[in-house]
C-alpha cells in the first residue's frame, strides 16, 4: 500500500472569553482556513496553557481574550486583576522561544496591569484612566458599526492578495497605538478624535454611548501591525468585533495570513 503523506496542519491555540462574542461565526472563520487547525481554550484555563509546556504542539497563539477585568465588581467595575507570576514568566518564555502570537480586536484592552504584555501588543485599551508609557492617559474610547475603509499597507506577507483598499463595519477603538519598531498593515479611513467615540468608562457606569466630561486627545488611524516580541513574530489586528468581520473574505484572509507569518 503506497503512504500517502497529508500536509501537516498548524495548529493554533485561541484563548477566547471576557468579552462577548459570536462563538459560532468566530469558530466557522478558522474552520474555513484549509490547513489551520485551531483549538479555542476559554480562560482562565487558556492562562495556564501559555507556557512552552503548555503550548507544546501549538505553532502560534491567537489572543481573542480579555482577562484581567472584572465586571461583576460592583462600584469602580471593571476592577484590575493582576496575573499571577507563573502567567508573566511562560508567556515571556513563549515570546523568548520564538511563538508567534497574533491578537485581535479586545486583546488590546486585557491584563490592564500588566505593562510588558501590552508592549509586546504594541497598544492598550484602558476601562478607566491610566498610565502608559510613563505619561497618564485617559479611558479609551469606542464606537460599534462603523463603515470605513480600510487601506492596506503592500509589501508585507499579512497583506498578501488583499486589495489596496476594502470597506469593512465593525467596532473601532480609540485608544493607546505606540508600536515601537511596528510594521505598518492597516489604516483606517474613520475620524480618531473625541467627537467620534463614546468613553469606556462611562459606558461600564451605565452611561452608554455618552461623552459627557470625557476628553480624549486625537488618536492614530493605524489598525494592524506587525512587529518583534523578542524573539518572536506578533500581529495586531484591530478588527474583529463580530459576524460582519468574521464573515469578510478580506478579514479572513487577514487573519490567515497573520498565522501563517507569525508560524
Amino acid at each position: 500500500m503506497p503512504i500517502i503523506k497529508h500536509r501537516a496542519a498548524l495548529q493554533c491555540l485561541v484563548a477566547v472569553r471576557g468579552h462577548p462574542f459570536d462563538r459560532t461565526a468566530f469558530d466557522a472563520m478558522f474552520q474555513a482556513m484549509e490547513g489551520i487547525s485551531a483549538t479555542m481554550v476559554d480562560q482562565p484555563a487558556a492562562a495556564r496553557l501559555m507556557n512552552p509546556e503548555g503550548m507544546r504542539g501549538f505553532d502560534v497563539l491567537v489572543l481573542y481574550d480579555m482577562p484581567g477585568l472584572d465586571f461583576e465588581a460592583g462600584e469602580g467595575a471593571p476592577l484590575y486583576r493582576e496575573p499571577d507570576a507563573a502567567l508573566k514568566a511562560g508567556f515571556r518564555a513563549l515570546l523568548e522561544q520564538g511563538t508567534g502570537v497574533v491578537a485581535l480586536h479586545h486583546a488590546l484592552a486585557g491584563w490592564p496591569t500588566w505593562a510588558e504584555y501590552h508592549e509586546c501588543l504594541g497598544g492598550q485599551f484602558f476601562y478607566h484612566p491610566g498610565t502608559w508609557q510613563g505619561r497618564p492617559v485617559p479611558d479609551s474610547g469606542y464606537c460599534h458599526d462603523v463603515t470605513h475603509e480600510i487601506t492596506v499597507e503592500p509589501g508585507h506577507p499579512v497583506t498578501q492578495g488583499l486589495p489596496e483598499r476594502f470597506t469593512l463595519t465593525d467596532e473601532l477603538y480609540l485608544a493607546q497605538v505606540a508600536p515601537a519598531g511596528a510594521t505598518p498593515l492597516l489604516r483606517s479611513s474613520a475620524a480618531f478624535d473625541r467627537d467620534h467615540f463614546w468613553s469606556a468608562e462611562l459606558a461600564v457606569k451605565g452611561e452608554m454611548f455618552s461623552r459627557k466630561g470625557w476628553d480624549h486627545p486625537p488618536g492614530s488611524n493605524l489598525i494592524g501591525w506587525a512587529r518583534q516580541a523578542l524573539n518572536s513574530r506578533l500581529v495586531y489586528l484591530q478588527p474583529g468585533d463580530g459576524p460582519s468581520a468574521y464573515d469578510d473574505p478580506h478579514y479572513r484572509q487577514l487573519v490567515e495570513n497573520a498565522i501563517r507569518w507569525t508560524a
